[in-house]
């Protein structure tokens, strides 16, 4: 069995595959950082390939889908935030998160969906947050991301559904998690985080036993109900408060 972990040399990709490691899995690692990915290589016990690629050039996932073939499981967990009001957040570094974010996850997720819904076997796990069920203040481009990620697989979970398809998809929505995204993002979460190593166990077990929507941690499943439940223009409000005590 081989799996592949997006965004995998650091947080909750490096110790998703770290998981998967401890399963029997071969992987195939993918991150910018080079270095850091053999780190991660080095600490695994089984076969892993390393694979340095900025997923942010949409050509380059497909060369990815070229060059790794034969994947029971794709993570799509590479992505980063960004913070400040939109009119002064830098427009080059939101284009690179949508690319990212969403057209990353576009690419890699139909074709290797394809693949999988030709063999009747596979599963696919994207990473999206809590944040893509709520407008999101002072984050906007991240929120709207995830968002698209979270609205993606539900549309595929219901396609498969109706084809009868032994393939499965899941989207794994946290709270705070205490990795380098928030150095990325320029930003501080004033909320309790969760280690990325909890985060990444609880989202492999949930995934393998088929859970669609995994949202690790009590209080973030009640913000998720929350969110449903109270009208927009009430959680716009509350969310800019709380990004607010970020600065």
């Amino acid at each position: 069995m081989r799996a592949l972990v997006t965004g995998a040399s650091s947080g909750i990709g490096r110790d998703m595959a770290r998981e998967l490691d401890k399963l029997g899995y071969d992987l195939v690692l993918v991150a910018r950082d080079e270095e850091k990915l053999n780190d991660v290589k080095n600490s695994l016990k089984g076969n892993a390939e390393v694979i340095s690629m900025d997923l942010a050039v949409a050509d380059n996932c497909k060369k990815l889908h070229d060059m790794a073939k034969d994947i029971d499981i794709l993570i799509n967990n590479a992505g980063f935030g960004a913070f400040g009001e939109f009119t002064n957040t830098d427009l080059d570094k939101e284009l690179s998160l949508i690319n990212t974010n969403i057209t990353a996850v576009h690419i890699l997720t139909k074709l290797y969906l394809q693949d999988m819904v030709k063999k009747n076997s596979g599963h696919i796990l994207n990473v999206a947050s809590i944040a893509g069920f709520m407008p999101g203040p002072l984050m906007c481009a991240y929120y709207s991301s995830k968002a698209y990620v979270v609205r993606l697989s539900e549309g595929i979970r219901e396609e498969l559904k109706k084809q009868k398809s032994n393939v499965k998809i899941s989207v794994l929505c946290p709270g705070p998690v205490n990795t380098n995204f928030n150095n990325v993002a320029d930003v501080r979460f004033k909320l309790p985080s969760f280690s990325s190593e909890f985060v990444a166990k609880y989202a492999i077990d949930k995934m393998l036993k088929n859970k669609f929507m995994i949202v690790p941690g009590i209080k973030i499943k009640l913000a998720r109900i929350m969110s449903k439940i109270s009208p927009n223009n009430i959680t716009s409000k509350v969310v800019y408060m709380m990004q607010e005590r970020k600065r």
